[in-house]
């Protein structure tokens, strides 16, 4: 069966044909600037080369039906007829507490999704843009939606739950409920395979570094818990988001400051992290250079990212005893030698030894610790689009 993967953003549309029979990728593409003008789609057929479609998109149905046309086109598309696709799986940011896993979509669950906007406001209305636009071009084809936050539904309520007035948990749900959930799922899984042993017997922390970061405790398969919160501003600092911060500091800053909750609200996600306390830049590359060339504030910014991924698996290494894998993934934890070397220096204590002449590598898997008796240290690239074929091929074929 051919798997359409379906990520939809604001006004961006990602997407992938991946065959499950040996899980291999025949086309994949990006959609920008839906509802913009300049909006175009850039397809590539794995084995030609990349087509660049420039068409207006009002919205996300006519960007998704260009999508459609390109995977059946004869020049450069990669099946001949819609038919060739089985099922749809759709990337959904926010289920709330509604789904603990991956679900066939129907209207309840439509609803459901609805129902989790105020949670997601800037994610789930264009994810659901999506499902609704393939449900009108492909009315026959079975849709998945494959949630972000389905993962940490196994999260003990002891560490999910807010030290806030328990009626605001009832009354709104305020909690805990942590993000990239699929890419957690997938790598600890990964790792389990490379190390040969039975996820249910492991201990794994994950780590996702990019513009978004978070880490997650995996015991036995399970997540118990990461350092995303109620929205993805809480845990480390990151790009451009604060990640921890005292609270009381929000009321403090808008006092002195004569800001509105817009906009420190603003200030949290877009202009903090890594880019507010270097002034440089959000991207890694580029402090790494700074850096170098010895700018003290991209070393201080590098320095704080680090300690804070350092503070976070000791604690999860205290919460489950010990940690037989630590993973890193994503844009930072596949591709950046320095900080993954930065991270782990100083985690003897927990048996965390990195090799760093193993640790020379970038955006493929290894595993870069020498020592067979310490924590397996692992580089795992992640592959969201492929953990969400698996789950929609799952549920297509149990349906």
């Amino acid at each position: 069966m051919n798997i359409l993967v379906i990520n939809c953003g604001s006004s961006s549309l990602k997407y992938q044909l991946i065959n499950m029979k040996n899980e291999e990728v025949l086309a994949k593409g990006l959609v920008e600037r839906i509802g913009i003008e300049g909006s175009r789609v850039k397809h590539t057929t794995i084995g030609k080369d990349e087509v660049i479609i420039e068409e207006p998109m009002s919205d996300h149905r006519k960007a998704l039906e260009l999508v459609l046309n390109a995977l059946v086109d004869s020049n450069y598309g990669a099946i001949k007829s819609m038919d060739e696709i089985g099922a749809v799986g759709h990337r959904v940011v926010h289920g709330g507490e509604k789904f603990a896993q991956s679900v066939l979509i129907d209207d309840d669950v439509m609803e459901a999704i609805n129902d989790c906007i105020e949670l997601a406001p800037l994610h789930n209305p264009p994810n659901i843009m999506g499902i609704e636009a393939c449900k009108e071009l492909m009315p026959n084809t079975p849709m998945v939606g494959v949630f972000d936050t389905a993962f940490h539904q196994t999260i003990p309520m002891s560490n999910y739950i807010y030290p806030l007035p328990y009626k605001l948990y009832e009354k709104y749900g305020i909690r805990k409920y942590g993000f990239h959930g699929t890419s957690h799922k997938y790598v600890s899984q990964r790792a389990a395979e490379m190390l040969g042993k039975p996820i249910e017997e492991l201990n794994i922390v994950t780590c996702h570094l990019g513009n978004g970061a978070s880490v997650c405790a995996v015991q036995g398969g399970k997540s118990i818990e990461t350092s995303m919160g109620f929205t993805p501003l809480e845990g480390l600092a990151m790009g451009t988001r604060s990640g921890d911060v005292d609270p009381a500091v929000i009321p403090f800053i808008m006092e002195k400051e004569g800001l509105t909750f817009d906009e420190v609200n603003q200030m949290l996600n877009k202009k903090s992290g890594v880019l507010g306390i270097s002034g440089i830049s959000s991207d890694f590359r580029d402090l790494e250079e700074a850096a170098n060339e010895g700018n003290e504030r991209a070393k201080l910014a590098l320095e704080l990212f680090s300690n804070r991924v350092k503070k976070y698996i000791g604690a999860y290494a205290a919460l489950m005893c010990n940690i037989d894998a630590l993973v890193f993934t994503a844009g930072i934890g596949e591709n950046s030698i320095t900080i993954r070397e930065h991270i782990c220096d100083g985690l003897e204590c927990i048996n965390i030894k990195l090799d760093k002449e193993l640790n020379q590598v970038r955006g493929k898997e290894a595993i870069v610790n020498k020592d067979i008796t310490s924590t397996a240290i692992l580089v795992i690239p992640t592959n969201e689009e492929l953990m969400i074929a698996r789950d929609t091929l799952e549920l297509v074929k149990n349906n």
